[in-house]
């Protein structure tokens, strides 16, 4: 049953894939928070679908501690999940993300629309360069910039290093950092076609302050809380 399911969330997330990217392609002259708006709904039937057919749901704790102006989420990447939940919790926002991403049939084009940071990871210090500079015109325009400093999804229990450049942004421009935690793997996992039912447990942590301090400074005090986090969370999850 749990493949069934899984299969019809599969084709209805293929083809309202498809038809977000068009509507957005369509939208293109329109303002960003225009566009922004026909991704949250895209993303709000994801979310709502894996829901509905496979029993995953979300649960977040924090919400309050989300700042009114423009700040910079790290949030933890297990899953494609998070992808479009953060869309729902947070206002309007661009990722930073590989320029392959780009190149994708219809998620490439559409994505292409919504303003995202998309770097050449193997460019180094241009690459960090590029995030500092559309990162910032992002900001001070009231739009939140999503990073995962692990650049990649990384299976529940596994580590993998921070990357530098949203750390780098932080210290740059002084725009907070808001930390977010989940365990999405859990039930979406990695290349995983069965979506498992249950729960996924978010905290949302209180913005972390980075005017005047380094940004290695930063990413210290921003994976320590997301360890302590994931501990919390999964203490939950036990109990």
């Amino acid at each position: 049953m749990l493949f069934i399911r899984s299969l019809i969330f599969s084709v209805g997330m293929l083809v309202s894939t498809v038809v977000a990217a068009l509507l957005l392609m369509l939208c293109s002259p329109l303002p960003f928070r225009v566009r922004s708006g026909v991704a949250r709904i895209y993303a709000l039937y994801v979310v709502e679908s894996l829901r509905v057919l496979c029993g995953v749901n979300y649960q977040v704790r924090g919400v309050e501690n989300i700042p009114k102006g423009a700040a910079i989420i790290f949030s933890k990447h297990q899953s494609t999940w998070e992808t479009y939940a953060l869309q729902l919790m947070f206002p309007p926002q661009v990722w930073v993300l590989k320029r392959e991403l780009m190149w994708l049939p219809f998620f490439g084009w559409g994505m292409a629309v919504l303003k995202p940071i998309s770097i050449n990871r193997g460019a180094g210090r241009k690459a960090i360069k590029q995030i500092i500079k559309q990162g910032r015109e992002r900001l001070d325009a009231g739009i939140w910039v999503t990073i995962f400093p692990e650049g990649t999804r990384v299976a529940p229990g596994q580590e993998k290093r921070w990357g530098m450049g949203g750390a780098i942004l932080a210290e740059h421009t002084a725009y907070p950092v808001v930390p977010v935690a989940h365990n999405a793997g859990e039930f979406w996992g990695k290349r995983s076609f069965i979506k498992r039912p249950g729960t996924i447990q978010v905290i949302i942590g209180e913005a972390v302050q980075t005017k005047d301090r380094k940004a290695a400074d930063i990413n210290t005090q921003v994976n320590r809380w997301m360890t302590l986090a994931l501990s919390e969370i999964a203490s939950k999850a036990s109990s």
